[in-house]
């Protein structure tokens, strides 16, 4: 509990807030990593993802691609690139990016993949080519999934980043590399909720975009009530009427 205290403490303290290594200094680098990085696997995975949803073809190897890469461990990755390239941003780049392309790819053609077939072939019936199809039902109708692939890619992203800290000084994992090297257990702490923080953050700002970017048409013809009503009378309400009525 008193490391909890100290760790708070150390957050709200306002020296933490000037000089280069303060929070939002910081917090900023983090950021601006994250979606930097979700940006290069998003350029990747994205018109992959699309081109296998639209055809069906590869989805085999994407399954048995991204399970591979899944499977890579994070720390490990890192350490081999910044072996490879050096010390600097280039390594947690490549070192995330492959942790995020998994999620985004299976986000994109599973998108694609639950649409009703019978809405392909009505669309097609109407003269629509393939890529109309693609921009102007596929995507819209896909859309949801693959910001859901975005959402549990940039969690992932987000909680990671803090190795970055590791090959180069960058993002809130800084403190918690620094605070282990010094003991000092309220920075490691603190770094640590900020970045649970932050988490929280992105988790709740795709949560409202995954919402907002469902299509009109399907969001109105989902069911307003997911129980439905009994028609069988309630007993208790039933005899008061009838009493009532005497």
């Amino acid at each position: 509990m008193t490391v909890f205290l100290d760790a708070l403490n150390w957050i709200l303290d306002p020296e933490n807030y000037l000089g280069a290594g303060a929070i939002p200094t910081r917090l900023l680098e983090h950021l601006v990593f994250t979606f930097v990085t979700l940006l290069i696997a998003s350029a990747i995975a994205v018109p992959l993802g699309f081109l296998i949803g639209h055809t069906g073809r590869g989805r085999g190897l994407a399954v048995a691609v991204s399970g591979g890469l899944r499977a890579l461990p994070t720390l490990g990755l890192l350490t081999l690139v910044a072996l490879w390239v050096g010390i600097g941003l280039e390594a947690p780049y490549v070192a995330l990016t492959v942790l995020a392309i998994p999620p985004v790819l299976a986000g994109a053609y599973t998108g694609f993949e639950a649409i009703d077939r019978a809405t392909i072939d009505a669309a097609r019936a109407v003269g629509m080519s393939e890529g109309q199809i693609v921009r102007k039902v596929e995507i819209p109708l896909g859309l949801p999934l693959l910001m859901g692939g975005l959402r549990s890619a940039a969690l992932q992203v987000v909680a990671t980043a803090t190795l970055a800290a590791y090959v180069a000084d960058i993002g809130l994992g800084r403190y918690l590399f620094t605070g282990l090297k010094t003991r000092d257990y309220a920075e490691m702490l603190g770094g640590s909720i900020l970045v649970i923080l932050l988490a929280l953050a992105l988790e709740g700002i795709f949560s409202v975009i995954q919402r907002v970017v469902v299509p009109q048409g399907v969001a109105v013809g989902r069911p307003t009530e997911v129980r439905a009503r009994s028609s069988r009378p309630r007993p208790g309400m039933e005899s008061t009427i009838a009493e009532g009525s005497k």
